[in-house]
Formats: C-alpha cells, structure tokens, sequence
C-alpha cells in the first residue's frame, strides 16, 4: 500500500519555505506522492477555516514542489471540470509530467464549489451538466493524449478545431487519470469508462467503500475494464480526531487493504511543524508498505 501526503491549506508564517519543508521531507522519506486541493478560497471546514484564509492555486504550486523534489507523484483532490478549458487543463499537466520527469497525475471531478465559483467569475451549471462537462474533457484528454488523434472534437459543450499537444507527457501511456467522488450512477462509471484510479473518502466508513469498489466492479464489467487496472485510492486525516495516534492509523491501512484500497493518502495539521510528517514516514511507512 502506498502512503501519500495533502497539503489542504497554507496558513504558514513563510508559506515558501514551510511548502519546500514538507515537500523535501515527504519526498527523501519515501512517501509515494504529495497532493494538493484545487481551489481558490479555504472550505471552512472545521480543520481547515474559513474562506479566507490562505489558499494557493493548484498547478503552480506543483509546479514549484516539482522543481525541488525527486521523486515523489503529484496531483490535485481534485480539479474542479469548471475551473480550465479542457484543452488548457490536458496542456497543464503535460507540461508538470514533463518537466517533473514523468510524475503528474490528473486528478479530476464534477466541482461543487459554488461560492467560490461564482465568487470568481466561473461559469457554474447545474450538477446535471457538470457533469457532462467532466465525460466530454475526459474524452478531450484521452484525445489530446493520442499523438495520432489530433483532429477536432466537437461535443455538446466544448468544441475542439484541433487536439494538438506537444510535448506528449513522458508518462506512458498517459499520466494517471483519477476521478474523485462516489457517486454511483455517474463518477464510478466514470472512472470504469476513463480512469485510471479513483478516490473514494475514509471517513465513509468500511461498509460503505465496500459498497462503492462493488459498483466500481459492475461498471467495470459493464465497460468490458479489468477492475484489476484501476488504482484503488482513499483520503483520510491523520493524527486528528479518531486518527490520533499511529496505531489507529495502521488499524485503518489494514481495514482499507483488507476491501482492495492500494493507495492512502493523508491530510495533517500543521504539516509544516513536521512533527507529524515524521511520524507518518517513521511510524506508519513502514507498516503500511507491507499491506497489499
């Protein structure tokens, strides 16, 4: 099983140097990838604060942990459909598996944001078309990910004169499409259809993933994809309420291993004071790497 970090806020005294803290730190502690949320105001969650507080933007900070790390992947939980045309989204993350050498993921999904959405200027349709607006840029980015497929695209929402992307991604043969969500009718049979991982949320408790991978499973069937194929991953948070010790943690690993998830990956508390950070590297790493 792979362990991964998310960094869902920013409020550090020197948010520059806390960033290539952590980075450095999960990256030369063997972690498999670090992540960030794809949004432009906090989402006042109880851990996280209010709207205002700090709140970068996606890509470009990926693209600076990229510049000062090694090895580990990177992507976004996950981009909002509405917030980039699909060909500049599809462009985007060509570029970060290039000049990262290879280790971009596109994390993806429908959007739900609408305060920030309509706080900014984003055009936000009902959810009905939100998520036709996520099938039709999964086929642009399947699309623009075929080097021999560069005509047009012309769907209901988004039409393409050409589908043209230079630099291909070094990633082969795309960099990982992971769809976020667990909704049943749509988002899973998205990812059975486009994907090439899912995330599904801890917090929803051990039956109910299991329900989840079940449908994931049928839709697979239905597609004619190996589930086997799919990268099965999970978002909790470490070190905070029922997750408090690294035990608990490990507790959980085993639960997620034992339903088939291949990939955990963590939110923290003040990730920039490290503390836990190595925690998660010493304590729970090695453990974790042994599941399957």
């Amino acid at each position: 099983m792979h362990v991964s970090l998310q960094l869902p806020s920013f409020d550090y005294d020197d948010i520059r140097g806390s960033i290539a803290q952590i980075a450095k730190t999960v990256d030369e502690g063997g972690m498999y990838s670090m992540w960030v949320m794809d949004h432009f105001f906090q989402l006042g969650a109880p851990l996280l604060g209010p709207a205002e507080n700090n709140m970068l933007e996606a890509y470009t900070t990926l693209g600076y942990i990229a510049g000062i790390t090694e090895n580990i992947k990177l992507g976004t939980l996950v981009t909002g459909v509405i917030y980039r045309n699909p060909g500049l989204l599809t462009k985007i993350i060509s570029t970060l598996d290039v000049l990262s050498n290879g280790r971009a993921y596109l994390g993806i999904g429908a959007a739900w944001y609408e305060r920030e959405a309509k706080a900014l200027g984003f055009t936000y349709p009902s959810t009905s078309e939100r998520f036709e607006w996520l099938e039709e840029t999964l086929q642009i980015v399947h699309q623009m990910w075929d080097e021999g497929n560069n005509g047009p695209y012309n769907g209901e929402h988004f039409q393409l004169v050409e589908t043209l992307n230079h630099p291909q991604p070094i990633s082969q043969p795309h960099p990982p499409i992971m769809i976020g969500g667990m909704g049943e009718q749509k988002t899973l049979r998205m990812v059975a259809q486009y994907a090439d991982a899912c995330n599904l949320f801890a917090r929803a408790g051990i039956d109910v993933l299991t329900h989840k991978l079940d449908v994931l499973n049928q839709h697979c069937d239905a597609v004619g994809r190996n589930y086997a194929d799919i990268e099965k991953t999970s978002l909790a948070t470490a070190y905070a309420d029922d997750l408090d010790t690294s035990d608990k943690i490990i507790a959980l690993c085993e639960e997620l291993a034992g339903i088939g998830i291949e990939h955990v990956i963590f939110n923290m508390p003040e990730p920039e004071k490290l503390t836990n950070v190595h925690r998660l590297i010493k304590e729970v790493l090695p453990a974790v790497s042994q599941m399957s």
